[in-house]
C-alpha cells in the first residue's frame, strides 16, 4: 500500500510517496507553486506519481499540509505544516528536539518530543526579513542563483546589514553595491544577519535534544554552516530538507492506512 504527503507552500509544491507497511520512500517531487495552489497541488500528485510508476487511485491514503492544504479536496485529512515538520524531522533524525524551518514566507522554531509531537513553537510571519522571499530578492539584484550566492557567502566576508526589513535592506544593498562593496560579501553579510534573527527565534525556546534545520534554505551548506555558528550548536539537514513537511504528511497518511478503525 502506497500513501502520499503533498505540502504546498508559497513557493514551492513537494509530494512523497511512501510505502505504508515500510515506511520507505517510493518517490518524490518539488514543483513551483505559482498562483493556483489547487493546480500545483494535482500537479506535484501526478508527478510524484508518475516517479513512483503508480496511479492516484492506487495511494490509499493522502494528507495535505502547507499554506495551501485547503485547496486540495481529494485530501483525505489536512494538518498544519508544523506538525508535518516535526514528524518529517523526528523520522529523519530521531534525536531532534528541536527543528528550524525556514520556508519562502516565514520562519518557525518547532519544540518537539521523542515521537515528533510538537511541545511548542514560534513563528515570524510578519516580516519577510529571514525567510525564503528576502533571499529572492537578494538573488534578483546580484543576479545569482541561491547556488551561487551559497558559494559566493563562503568566499566573503560579512558585512554589516544593519536593517532586516527587507524594504530597507535592498535600499541599503543597493548602496553598498554603488559603493563597489563585492557580492561576495553583501552575500556573506545577508547570510549571517538570517541567520542571527534565527538564532533570536531560536533562542526564545528551550533546546532539547539535537536541532534540525528544514526548509528550501536548508539546502544551501553555506547558510547550514553559518547558522549552525550562530547558534552554538551541531544542525541537522536532512538529505532533501524541502521535502521535510510532505515526509511528515506521508507518514501521518501512513498511520491512517495502517491504524485499524
Amino acid at each position: 500500500m502506497f500513501v502520499a504527503g503533498i505540502d504546498i507552500g508559497s513557493v514551492a509544491a513537494k509530494a512523497v510517496i511512501l510505502d505504508a507497511q515500510t515506511l520507505s520512500e517510493a518517490a518524490f517531487a518539488v514543483i513551483p507553486s505559482g498562483w493556483n495552489t489547487r493546480e500545483a497541488g494535482e500537479q506535484v500528485l501526478s508527478a510524484v506519481c508518475q516517479q513512483a510508476d503508480i496511479t492516484h487511485s492506487s495511494l490509499s491514503h493522502i494528507v495535505g499540509t502547507g499554506y495551501g492544504r485547503i485547496a486540495l479536496p481529494w485530501a483525505d485529512k489536512v494538518v498544519t505544516e508544523i506538525t508535518c515538520h516535526a514528524r518529517g524531522a523526528a523520522h529523519l533524525f530521531p534525536q531532534t528536539g528541536m527543528v528550524l524551518d525556514i520556508g519562502g514566507q516565514d520562519s518557525k522554531a518547532i519544540s518537539i518530543d521523542s515521537k515528533g509531537n510538537v511541545l511548542d513553537f514560534i513563528m515570524n510571519d510578519k516580516c519577510a526579513a529571514g525567510t525564503g522571499r528576502f533571499l529572492q530578492m537578494l538573488s534578483g539584484l546580484l543576479g545569482m542563483t541561491l547556488e551561487e550566492l551559497s558559494s559566493a557567502a563562503e568566499q566573503g566576508t560579512p558585512v554589516a546589514i544593519s536593517s532586516m526589513c527587507a524594504v530597507f535592506a535592498e535600499t541599503e544593498i543597493i548602496g553598498l553595491l554603488a559603493q563597489g562593496t563585492p557580492p561576495s560579501h553583501i552575500a556573506a553579510g545577508v547570510f549571517t544577519a538570517i541567520a542571527r534573527r534565527m538564532r533570536t527565534l531560536f533562542g526564545r525556546i528551550p533546546l532539547r535534544g539535537e536541532c534540525t534545520f528544514t526548509g528550501g534554505l536548508a539546502s544551501s551548506t553555506a547558510f547550514a554552516r553559518r547558522l549552525s555558528q550562530e547558534l552554538s550548536v551541531a544542525v541537522n539537514v536532512p538529505p532533501q530538507p524541502q521535502i521535510t513537511g510532505a515526509l511528515g504528511a506521508a507518514l501521518i497518511a501512513a498511520k491512517l492506512t495502517t491504524t485499524p478503525h
